[in-house]
């Protein structure tokens, strides 16, 4: 299976690149399986800008929007790694979730915070999202925080039991991701209509 892990930030300075390649690393040990990075810094989506929403289906109208897509919907499942931003998450991985509909649908996500609470709130936001976008999120979640997994706030360096909750993660993430791929190869989605 092949699985996104989703960079969700990109301000300058950001942490979650250096969290998304300590979960890489993890992750690629499992070598039966296909892990990449999906930098939302290499995207470069502006404001959400499509004049149609994703749910009422395709064509997208800007080349970033069907980049971003078939990005996504090469996909088996994700892992969001998510800095928390005033309780919730940043506004671009919030656009970026918004970009898209079907391409989320019947996949399995899991979650990497990071933030003064280990990023709890931003999850708990993230999980009623997946949810519309149909996505199965998975219960094991790491939980990074900055006083005592970064050295001065900045660098990386978490504490050994977060691998081991990471490895739990990826379990569920991987088993759910194959669950749910039965219901991907004969889905169908569509929506007769949608909510502005």
């Amino acid at each position: 299976m092949k699985i996104g892990i989703i960079v969700g930030s990109t301000r300058p300075g950001r942490r979650s690149i250096l969290v998304a390649k300590w979960v890489k690393a993890i992750a690629d040990s499992r070598q039966e399986h296909d892990f990449i990075l999906l930098d939302l810094l290499d995207y470069d989506l502006p404001h959400l800008n499509e004049e149609i929403p994703a749910a009422m289906g395709h064509p997208y109208g800007h080349g970033h929007t069907r980049a971003w897509s078939e990005s996504v919907a090469s996909c088996d499942g994700f892992i969001i790694v998510t800095p928390e931003y005033n309780h919730s998450i940043p506004g671009v991985l919030k656009d970026a979730l918004d970009y898209l509909f079907s391409e989320w649908h019947n996949k399995a996500i899991g979650f990497v915070g990071y933030g003064l609470l280990g990023g709890s709130r931003a999850v708990e936001h993230l999980r009623t999202i997946s949810a519309e976008l149909m996505l199965a999120d998975v219960r094991a979640q790491v939980a990074l925080s900055l006083f005592i997994d970064f050295v001065d706030m900045k660098l990386l360096n978490p504490g050994d039991h977060h691998v081991a909750t990471a490895n739990q993660m990826l379990d569920q993430l991987l088993s759910w991701s194959s669950a749910l791929r039965q219901l991907r190869d004969t889905s169908t989605d569509s929506l007769s209509f949608v909510e502005a």
